[in-house]
């Protein structure tokens, strides 16, 4: 395992963007936490969801005093196929688990497992990835609080893939889950559900000076915001369906002949699928000059690129939470998004963007044809998205829920 490199943040920044009552009860929590080591674990310091949250959790943590650490699994593609396989399977629909892919899996658990020398209170497994650790860990730090923190969507799980998983997560003292639904698939001790939310201070979210968002729109060359333009912003996986939004797209150029799109989207270290699906979407779109496929921009560039389309497209067929919804709709820009997964609740729908059936091609070409002429309503949702994302999708509230599992758990008086 190794532990990634972190930025400084400093819990009293967060006073521009949050209630002052929300950090006065961070600080009691963080107090009542004092003494506690808590460690974080996962598969990816880079390019996903989990990766993002604890870049921002683990320093705010620090900076508050509660004493944490932030370990990533070291795995080769094998083991990344197996759990992305395992991935796909709790989202219902999956490779075959052999017994092969299961010796992987444990194998190389147990070997991460054996490189944790320091003793935790809270140990948080996060995902599937490295739920195995539990086997070895469970016996070298006997009184440690175990916590499985699943940011997948569990509404309608392989059975297979379920019964695989759960044999470790049953052994967790406490499951955090983004919804409520994916409580009930599976057999935890005990759960609790925290909401994700979004940095508001990362590169990606904070505000940005007039000549940085000049400097960031040139990068995106040929892309012109002269034009109209609808954005998906999301790592390159068969969930996301870039191909549904490329549907929907070629549908609204009907009505909008200038219509752009982006397809943007990072790899991420535990996702052996994306290259091979981002080149399948780059040889879709071959031929339509206002088609974008990008990958791997700098976090300013896809910050300027949410805030200057004119709509954001989530349109995918199962979700954890996205978000990325939260992203667009953090910097005024309205969402025409699937009502799936943690989607319905950023997305209210026409008062900041609109919600479809994940395969309602036609209904997400409608929305984005209704924002992209009306300036007035895209003004009107993007204030209310703002407003939304402010209440109830920024760091310290997530932060807030968490931190009060661990209190909890640990049956501390808070």
């Amino acid at each position: 395992m190794h532990a990634p490199s972190l930025p400084d943040r400093s819990i009293e920044a967060y006073a521009t963007v949050t209630d002052g009552d929300r950090l006065e009860r961070l600080q009691s929590l963080a107090e009542t936490l004092d003494g506690v080591r808590v460690l974080h674990v996962n598969s990816t310091a880079t390019g996903g969801g989990v990766a993002e949250l604890l870049r921002s959790i683990v320093p705010v943590c620090v900076d508050l005093g509660v004493d944490t650490d932030w370990l990533v699994v070291d795995a080769d593609d094998e083991f990344f196929e197996v759990t992305k396989a395992i991935h796909n399977g709790l989202q219902g629909s999956g490779a075959e688990l052999t017994e092969a892919m299961k010796a992987t899996y444990r194998d190389v658990t147990e070997r991460n497992a054996t490189e944790i020398e320091d003793e935790y209170d809270v140990v948080v497994l996060h995902d599937p990835q490295p739920l195995g650790t539990i086997d070895r860990l469970e016996n070298a730090m006997p009184n440690a609080t175990f916590v499985w923190r699943c940011h997948i969507d569990l509404t309608a799980p392989a059975a297979e893939h379920l019964a695989f998983v759960s044999e470790y997560a049953k052994r967790v003292d406490r499951a955090v889950f983004s919804r409520a639904a994916y409580r009930g698939e599976i057999d935890v001790p005990s759960a609790s559900v925290v909401h994700p939310s979004i940095d508001p201070l990362a590169e990606k979210n904070r505000s940005l000076d007039e000549g940085t968002v000049a400097a960031e729109r040139d990068r995106l060359d040929p892309l012109s915001f002269d034009a109209p333009v609808v954005a998906q912003v999301s790592r390159f996986d068969p969930w996301k369906d870039q191909f549904g939004t490329l549907e929907a797209y070629r549908r609204a150029r009907e009505a909008v002949p200038d219509l752009q799109l982006a397809l943007a989207g990072g790899m991420a270290g535990d996702d052996p699928e994306g290259m091979e699906l981002y080149e399948r979407v780059a040889r879709e779109a071959v031929g339509d000059p206002n088609v974008h496929v990008l990958t791997d921009l700098p976090d300013a560039t896809v910050n300027v690129l949410q805030r200057e389309s004119d709509v954001v497209v989530q349109k995918s067929l199962r979700e954890g939470f996205g978000l990325v919804v939260s992203e667009a709709l953090w910097k005024r820009t309205p969402v025409v998004g699937s009502d799936v997964g943690g989607i319905p609740l950023q997305v209210e729908d026409g008062e900041n963007g609109y919600l479809v059936a994940p395969n309602d091609v036609s209904g997400a070409s409608d929305g984005v044809v209704a924002l992209i002429e009306d300036e007035r309503l895209r003004t009107t949702f993007g204030a209310n998205g703002r407003e939304h994302v402010r209440e109830r999708f920024l760091l310290p509230r997530q932060l807030a829920d968490l931190l009060e599992v661990f209190v909890e758990a640990l049956e501390l008086d808070g």
